[in-house]
């Protein structure tokens, strides 16, 4: 059995070749991707044990995505082929900004139809580590489904961890989306939120206010991702900012996502208990997730920018993140 097990959606990226918005994009680069499926690559790809369960189409991109998490050393004994629907494509641009402007194409993807059967008990419990996100708790079936595998999760006394990625196209409102993540922050003891996500979720941009507020939710351990600065933490033991890595910027997509399974490998790792943590363990922690978070910016695309633990360990040994190296 997987150490660490994530579910959700798994989808094709279709990533624009030029800069800026959508509208002006001429050519598109296939790239496989899902918040939560980049999240158990990166696990994999950073020699962590890992399993996904999700639900794809029984077409290319569904086969593309399997053969893709496969190949990064992810168990998808679970990952669940159907030809109901077809595998969800989403449509990317990195605008000027450095933002990213996101289409998702089709009104429902196979993921939204991941049901209570597509769940295997054990294969949840077994795990140390559970994570999910918000896009499959958008619908039914794929609603009752995610929470019925956090009960399992929570009820067997495993790390769940929690990803809001905020898509707004996604929602038909977002007074539901906000509903359904406060919701989720409820049941987690892990939460990773954009600056972005932070004001959505609390109504302010202040760090500390914000962490705060969601860490009063239920969460142990809360960190807010802050680009090119880093992230901020907030917990019982410790809250801090700790600093990124400066590299050359070729696309930020996955960087979230390379932080998170960066952060689920070092929890599971572990001698402490998460709520034992020190300030010390938890800097050493997310200096290793924005590590890997800088390294993904570097490389086009998500899984495949996401780097192997030895790169992250050469730059953390070649490079101290400081006064002198304020981010990536």
């Amino acid at each position: 059995m997987p150490e660490i097990v994530c579910l959700g959606e798994a989808l094709i990226d279709m990533v624009a070749q030029s800069v800026g918005d959508l509208a002006h994009a001429v050519g598109f680069d296939k790239a496989p991707g899902g918040a939560p499926a980049n999240v158990a690559a990166g696990v994999g790809v950073l020699g962590g044990s890992v399993g996904f369960i999700g639900k794809v189409g029984d077409d290319p991109w569904g086969a593309c995505l399997e053969e893709t998490l496969h190949g990064c050393n992810v168990d998808t004994s679970r990952l669940v082929r159907t030809k109901e629907e077809f595998t969800r494509l989403a449509f990317v641009a990195l605008k000027e900004d450095g933002g990213h402007d996101f289409l998702f194409h089709g009104r429902r993807g196979a993921d939204e139809l991941l049901a209570p059967e597509d769940l295997a008990h054990d294969y949840i419990t077994g795990a140390s580590v559970f994570h999910f996100g918000s896009i499959t708790t958008i619908h039914d079936p794929a609603r009752l489904t995610t929470y019925e595998a956090v009960k399992f999760a929570r009820e067997a006394g495993l790390t769940v961890s929690y990803d809001p990625n905020l898509r707004p196209a996604l929602w038909p409102d977002l007074d539901l989306a906000l509903d359904q993540m406060t919701l989720a922050m409820e049941l987690v003891d892990f939460v990773k939120v954009s600056g972005e996500e932070l004001e959505f979720l609390t109504g302010t941009k202040e760090l500390e206010a914000g962490a705060k507020a969601l860490y009063d939710l239920g969460p142990e351990l809360v960190i807010v991702t802050l680009g090119a600065e880093g992230c901020f933490y907030h917990h019982s033991q410790a809250t801090g900012v700790v600093p990124g890595f400066r590299v050359e910027v070729e696309d930020t997509v996955g960087c979230g996502d390379a932080f998170v399974a960066s952060t689920l490998l070092l929890l599971n790792e572990s001698e402490s208990d998460l709520a034992d943590l020190t300030g010390e363990e938890l800097t050493r922690i997310c200096r290793f997730a924005n590590a890997a978070a800088a390294i993904t910016a570097t490389g086009s695309g998500a899984i495949p920018a996401l780097p192997a633990r030895g790169e992250v360990e050469e730059l953390l040994e070649g490079r101290s993140a400081g006064a002198d190296d304020p981010g990536f």
